[in-house]
């Protein structure tokens, strides 16, 4: 457009009426919520030159659903959308968290269900089984969904923030073979949960890139412990004790206290190169101590920040499109720190 937008571009380009945006642009009132984000979103694209940061009088609420904080990872997720609240509050937005346990998918799929007319929006970090999926996509008409940290497949979400999971383990891969070096060694992979699409990809991506570059390193054991602390230290003592061969640990899931535990109780210190991800305090704390030896973070207070600021794109109320974004992983050894 080689001129200055008018009102009436404006109408033409949101499908409404020029008296509309004028009462929308000139703040007389009178319009409902949708309406006037299909305004503002309208003369944000066009370029309109007003004031279109006024105060919006209706609330949108954003409901996100994490595990509760236990976990350490969702404990630091909670952190970000703690960050992200104060943000987005002067845009009229409001934050919800609602737990959910990765032991009951039935449960999180009756509470999805349960959104539409209680939630704008949604974002949330589950595990990629059927009946989450198919009730995230009974309701996207009316609540848009941003999944973070691990997609879903088939679940018809506006967009995902999170890692290339893949790629992560194929990083995780490499850096285990050059720890190993030459010699190589035996290798197991503990999971928590293989219903998480995230975790399928990091062992995915580990044993591509193992197999490819470091033959000489072999893949001994998977274990999935459910994401139980004391099962996973259990499942590492039994697999170490079992197996003096192994030499690398790579940990994609909760537990990694019990896990190093594990090592010190056999007498494997210096024996075994535990990576891992997520930077957690436990986890800050042990790569310190050189228990552990590197840990992949993807920042998850930056990914719940994204997210919510996706949304509040989606509503009109800040500026740009909704799009899909991969998050960085950053790579931490002990001298990092």
């Amino acid at each position: 457009m080689g001129r200055k937008p008018t009102l009436a571009d404006v109408a033409r380009h949101a499908g409404l009426s020029p008296a509309t945006v004028d009462r929308v642009i000139n703040h007389r009132g009178g319009v409902n919520a949708a309406k006037e984000e299909r305004v503002l979103r309208a003369a944000r694209e066009l370029g309109l030159d007003r004031r279109l940061d006024h105060t919006h009088r209706q609330i949108r609420r954003i409901t996100v659903m994490i595990q509760p904080p236990e976990n350490p990872f969702h404990a630091e997720l909670r952190k970000g959308i703690d960050a992200a609240r104060k943000l987005v509050a002067a845009l009229n937005i409001q934050i919800a968290v609602v737990q959910t346990r990765i032991d009951q998918p039935q449960d999180t799929a009756r509470r999805i269900l349960a959104l539409p007319g209680q939630t704008d929006g949604l974002i949330i970090a589950a595990q990629d089984r059927p009946e989450i999926a198919s009730a995230l996509m009974a309701i996207r008409a009316e609540v848009p969904v941003i999944t973070i940290v691990t997609d879903i497949e088939a679940s018809g979400r506006l967009a995902y923030i999170g890692p290339d999971d893949e790629r992560s383990g194929r990083i995780a891969a490499d850096l285990m073979g050059l720890f190993l070096g030459e010699q190589g060694g035996e290798i197991l992979i503990v999971a928590g949960h293989f219903d998480l699409a995230g975790q399928r990809a990091r062992a995915r991506g580990f044993e591509s890139l193992l197999s490819a570059r470091h033959s000489a390193c072999r893949i001994a054991r998977v274990v999935e412990t459910g994401e139980d602390f004391d099962i996973t230290a259990a499942r590492v003592h039994e697999a170490l004790s079992e197996n003096p061969g192994i030499r690398g640990i790579y940990h994609l899931s909760v537990g990694t206290v019990g896990i190093v535990d594990a090592i010190d109780r056999l007498g494997r210190q210096g024996k075994v190169h535990v990576i891992t991800h997520e930077l957690t305090p436990n986890r800050r704390r042990l790569l310190r101590q050189r228990r552990l030896h590197a840990i992949l973070d993807q920042d998850p207070q930056l990914g719940t920040r994204l997210a919510v600021e996706a949304l509040a794109r989606h509503f009109g109320r800040l500026e740009g499109a909704v799009s899909s974004i991969q998050t960085a992983v950053q790579i931490f050894m002990p001298e990092s720190l």
